[in-house]
Formats: structure tokens, sequence, C-alpha cells
């Protein structure tokens, strides 16, 4: 959403305030008259802090660490660079982009209810979460368009790469555009008693812009995600083969199936992370002393923590439901000091999946995108005999296509 929850205290002072003159003094004779065990109630004891920062630091190493194992598995390898797997990459760098600068600067402000760093930095991340949250979900959408299309019509030519990066941008500008409103009117308050980020919004500007964020980030992506993921499913899981249900035919539909189910899970755990935030910041906007609830700040950061989550599961999604991701993460783990494995039988692993090589580096076969047989040409070093084995193998095509692994069509 837009808006940073500041001291729940300020907050209600703010909300209730009907002259619209809200200056250090409102809040400071409200402290002055505060028992001091409310005034103590937003100081969080030391085990739910430990549970807190616990929580931060998980979410933080697995979404920086997991987002950018996933760039490198794509664009590392040139087999991986497929329209759906550079829509994965553009939304891997919008989490991680959110995960490292929006989670720290407002998981500090939150669990001790001042802000520390300034107001550039109070501009820029609260206008980074939901530029970033608008770029995942209409990647969604692109993801969706582009499976609706290459299932219900196998016959219209793929998306070229060109056309990929232009919609990455449009997707960027888009959302850029519909974020800089927090960059204009997001400004540090100082108040007797804190330092504040929020929003300086004329008049009831601040609930548009809200509702504004809920329908075009939130609302109509999911409907629209929804609709689109139930045609496909009845395609894919409702039809039947015409004609004679080969083998090939079937690893195609098999292949599509992984595909259409992993982004389903990824769409439907991003719905669950982001529904608390939408419902929060609605009911604050209808219930103005909600910010005066004795536990609204674990709560709240609760339900901030949850929605940050979202932005490490996707790597998670892709290593339990892609063979191939699988192994680029196995690769990446085994040059891990604190992992042992065998770096060998891993790498040949690795390389076998992501480029059509066998173990004694004979050629292997593979369909290209037309559905022509060809052959590749591949070289490996052989760590136990400390020989290196060459094969230079000439491209043929042959009029018959033979059955693609399950992944290559991610």
């Amino acid at each position: 959403m837009s808006n940073v929850t500041f001291h729940p205290l300020i907050s209600y002072v703010i909300n209730n305030t009907t002259d619209g003159d809200v200056n250090a003094s409102n809040v400071t004779d409200v402290y002055v008259t505060e028992t001091e065990e409310n005034a103590d109630q937003f100081l969080l004891p030391w085990w739910q802090q430990t549970v807190f920062f616990l929580a931060f630091f998980a979410i933080l190493l697995i979404s920086a660490g997991g987002n950018l194992v996933v760039i490198w598995i794509v664009l590392a390898h040139k087999r991986m660079r497929t329209v759906t797997n550079y829509f994965l990459v553009n939304l891997a760098v919008a989490d991680f982009l959110i995960s490292i600068l929006n989670l720290p600067f407002t998981f500090l402000f939150l669990l001790y209810q001042d802000w520390w760093f300034g107001m550039f930095f109070c501009k820029f991340s609260c206008f980074i979460s939901p530029c970033t949250i608008s770029v995942s979900v209409l990647t969604f959408m692109a993801i969706a368009l582009d499976r609706y299309t290459a299932i219900l019509y196998p016959l219209r030519p793929r998306m070229p790469k060109r056309h990929v990066i232009s919609a990455i941008c449009i997707i960027w500008v888009f959302s850029i555009g519909l974020s800089v409103p927090n960059l204009v009117y997001f400004n540090t308050v100082e108040y007797g008693v804190a330092t504040t980020c929020r929003y300086t919004w004329p008049d009831e500007t601040d609930l548009a812009y809200s509702y504004l964020l809920l329908v075009l980030n939130y609302i109509f992506p999911l409907l629209t995600l929804t609709v689109t993921y139930t045609r496909v499913g009845i395609e894919l899981w409702g039809s039947r083969v015409i004609g004679e249900d080969t083998s090939m035919q079937h690893d195609r539909v098999k292949s599509k199936r992984k595909v259409v189910k992993m982004m389903m899970v990824v769409v439907v755990i991003f719905a669950i992370c982001w529904l608390p935030m939408h419902l929060y910041f609605l009911l604050a906007n209808h219930f103005p002393a909600l910010p005066m609830f004795r536990y609204i700040q674990q709560i709240y950061i609760v339900v901030y923590l949850m929605a940050m989550s979202n932005s490490m599961y996707n790597p998670i999604i892709y290593c339990w439901m892609n063979s191939r991701f699988r192994e680029g993460f196995v690769h990446v783990f085994c040059w891990c000091p604190c992992r042992q494995c065998k770096r060998t039988r891993t790498r040949l692993r690795f390389r076998r999946t992501l480029f059509p090589t066998s173990a004694n580096a004979m050629s292997e076969k593979y369909t290209d995108r037309n559905g022509s047989m060809m052959h590749t040409m591949t070289e490996y070093v052989d760590n136990d005999s400390n020989a290196t084995r060459r094969s230079h193998l000439s491209n043929m095509v042959n009029n018959r296509a033979s059955p693609r692994k399950a992944d290559d069509f991610v």
C-alpha cells in the first residue's frame, strides 16, 4: 500500500484533529497526559523483538539470495532464456529490490516507532514498495497472457526476445508512474517524541490513492489471472487430444501443466501474503481509532512481515516445482563452504540439465522451437582421470520431432 504506519498515538492524534493543524505541541500534550503504562505500550519486550528480528533476517536472506540465484540461473545459461523465464527474472528483480530497499528501513521503523534514515529514504522506501508490487502483478499478467496464447493458440509464433524486453520496460514505466505520488507526498515530520515518515496528502487524496492501488495492484490483477488460468486449466486438464495420442503429445501437455501449476502457486501465494495488508488499510481508513488498539503494533509487524515474505517464496517454489531451477540451486549450494557434496557429479548433472549433454560426452538430441531434431557440441573435464574430452558434432536437421523434457517449455 501507499502509506507507512507510524506511531499509533501520533496517528490517532493526527486523524482526530478537527482544525487540520497538527503540530508537535498537540502530540506532546497528549503524551504528557498519558500514563506511563500507555506510554510504554509500544516498546516491545525483548523476546518479541528477538522473534521479529529472526523472522526479518530469514526473509531478507532468503529473498535477496534466492532471487539473485534465480537471476543468475536464467541469464548465465542460454537454454534457460525463454519467454517465461525472462519474466521470472523481472519478477525476481522486483522481489530483490523490495527486500533490500524497503524491508530493512520499514521494519526498524515499525519496531522502534522512530524514523532514523532521513527524508530521502522516507520517500524512496515508500516509493519502491508500490512500484515493485505493481511490477510483480503486471509480470504475473504478462506470464499468464503468454501461457494463454501458447496453450490455446499453439500455432501462433512465440513472443520474440525484443517484444519481451519491450513488455518489461513498459511494466516498469507504468509502475514508476503509478508510484511517483509517494515521492512527492511522503515526508519526515519531527514531533516532540519521535520522527515519523508519513504522507502529507491534500484533503482526502490519500484515501483515493490507497483505493487506486488496491484495485490496480490487487483486485483487478487477481480477477484477470483467475479468469485466464481457469480457461488455461480447462484446456489442459479438461480437453482431449484430437487424433492419435502419442508420447510426444503427452510429454508436451505434461510440461505445460507443470509450468501452469507453478505459476498458479506463485499467484496464490502472492494473494495470501498481501491480503492481510490490504485488509488492514481498509479497516484503518474506516476506523480511525484502530491504531490505539493495545496490540496493534505487534499485529501490524506480523502483517507487514507476512507481505514481505512473499518475495522469498518464489525462489523456493521454482526450486520445488522445476527441475532446471532445482539443479541450478544445487549447483550454487555445492560451492557453499558449509555444505559437502560431490561437486564433479553435481556440475555434470547441472550442465546436462541446462545444456543437453550425456554423461559420456556423446551427443544428445533435442528439439528446437520449430520441432526439428538438432545436435549440440559439448566439452567438459573429467576430474577423475584429469583428461579433457571433447566432442565436435555437426548440426543436422530431420523432419521428425523428438519429445522435449518436461521443463523445456519454461
